[in-house]
C-alpha cells in the first residue's frame, strides 16, 4: 500500500504504441475487429466446453459489433457450433470455425460439406486417433465437421507429448490430412484451411479498410501474417509471434477492446453525429 493507505493501481497492460495504434485504427474507414476466442477473449481451461468469454471483454465486443461502418467476427478453431455455444457472439458477428473450413457471414450461408473420400478418410482418422487416446489417460477427442482434435490439456506432459507424436507419426504422411498443433492440442482436418485465409476472407466479404486481429496461438500466427499495413496485430502471451503488438494475458484484452469501442465510438461521432447517436 502507498504511505497514504491507498492500494497502488496496475500497470496498464496497453504499451503507449498500441494506444496509438487503436487511436489510428480506429479512424478507418470501416474497420473489422476479428479475434480469436480460447486464451484470448477467454481464458483457457481444463475443459473446451466451460469456456466463457471474460464479462469486460464480452461488453466491450459486442458495443462495437452495433458501431456503424464496423464489423465483429471471430476466428476460432472451433466448429461452428462449438464457438456458438460458448462465444455467445453478438448476432451481427461473422464467424469462421475449423481455423477456416467453416465460415458463417449471416443467414443462407452455406454449411461445410464433404465428399465421399473426405468422409471416410476422417472416418479413418478417428479410429486412429482413438486408438491412441485408448492409451493415454487424460486425453480425449473432439469431433468437428471437417476433422477430429486430439486434446492433452489434462494428461501428465509425458503422456501428452508421446500421444502428440504418436499421431503425427501415423497421419504426416497420409495424403489429404492435414495437422495442426497448438497449445496441448493437435488438429486434424480434411480440408486444407487456416486463419489466414479466414483473415483475407472476412477482409474482401465486409470491404474492410483495416483489420485488428488478436490471438494467442501458434495457428493465430497465419492470421497476423496475412495481415496487411495499416492492420493491428496482437499476440495474447509471451511466445515468439508475428504480431506488432503483445498484451499479457486475456484479461488484457478487455483493455484493448474499451480502449478501441471508446476511439471508434468517437471517430464514427466525429464522421457521422446522427448515426453515432442512433
Amino acid at each position: 500500500m502507498t504511505p497514504e493507505g491507498r492500494h497502488p493501481k496496475p500497470p496498464l497492460a496497453l504499451s503507449p504504441e498500441l494506444r496509438e495504434a487503436v487511436r489510428r485504427i480506429a479512424r478507418t474507414e470501416h474497420l473489422l475487429v476479428a479475434m480469436d476466442f480460447d486464451g484470448t477473449m477467454a481464458p483457457i481451461v481444463g475443459r473446451a466446453q466451460d469456456a466463457r468469454p471474460l464479462p469486460r471483454t464480452a461488453a466491450a465486443f459486442a458495443g462495437l459489433a452495433v458501431l456503424p461502418r464496423t464489423t465483429t467476427a471471430l476466428i476460432s478453431g472451433r466448429a461452428l457450433a462449438s464457438l456458438r455455444e460458448v462465444a455467445s457472439p453478438p448476432v451481427d458477428t461473422l464467424l469462421i470455425g475449423s481455423h477456416g473450413a467453416e465460415a458463417w457471414l449471416g443467414p443462407g450461408s452455406t454449411e461445410l460439406a464433404l465428399d465421399e473420400d473426405q468422409k471416410a478418410l476422417l472416418k479413418e482418422v478417428r479410429a486412429e486417433l482413438a486408438s491412441i487416446v485408448a492409451e493415454a489417460p487424460g486425453t480425449s477427442l473432439e469431433d468437428k465437421p471437417a476433422g477430429v482434435v486430439l486434446h492433452t490439456r489434462l494428461a501428465g506432459d509425458d503422456v501428452a507429448e508421446d500421444a502428440v507424436l504418436a499421431a503425427r507419426s501415423v497421419l504426416k504422411d497420409r495424403r489429404g490430412v492435414y495437422l495442426k498443433e497448438g497449445k496441448r492440442v493437435l488438429e486434424t482436418s480434411v480440408v486444407n484451411a487456416s486463419k489466414g485465409e479466414g483473415v483475407t476472407f472476412l477482409r474482401q466479404a465486409t470491404g474492410a479498410t483495416a483489420v485488428l486481429f488478436a490471438g494467442d496461438d501458434v495457428t493465430d500466427e497465419d492470421a497476423f501474417g496475412r495481415l496487411e499495413p495499416g492492420d493491428v496485430g496482437v499476440k495474447v502471451g509471451l511466445d515468439f509471434t508475428q504480431a506488432q503488438y503483445r498484451v499479457e494475458a486475456p484479461v488484457h484484452i478487455a483493455e484493448l477492446l474499451e480502449a478501441l469501442l471508446q476511439a471508434r465510438s468517437i471517430a464514427v461521432a466525429e464522421e457521422d453525429p446522427q448515426a453515432a447517436s442512433g
